[in-house]
């Protein structure tokens, strides 16, 4: 589920939770929200950059040393081994 980002339409307007902007969880197929869900003002939606990044869990460390082996592709049929 994607994370929207919201804030009050008008600065001036709205209460202290909408004019600051908020974060809501919503399926991508859910109802557009138009009001602050606290005031009832107006709100836009804000385009906010996505959190895509390397893994910081260190899968590989641990897939490592428990014994597993992770292989790389060469060509077609033929793969190298990493660790």
């Amino acid at each position: 589920m994607p994370i929207r980002e919201y804030q009050a339409g008008d600065p001036a307007g709205g209460c202290a939770f909408c004019r600051n902007g908020f974060e809501r969880f919503e399926r991508g197929s859910g109802p557009v929200v138009l009001k602050c869900p606290q005031c009832g003002a107006k709100i836009v939606r804000l385009i906010s950059a996505p959190n895509v990044g390397a893994s910081q869990s260190n899968a590989d460390a641990r897939a490592k040393q428990a014994g597993f082996h992770k292989l790389k592709k060469i060509s077609r049929g033929e793969y190298e081994k990493i660790y």
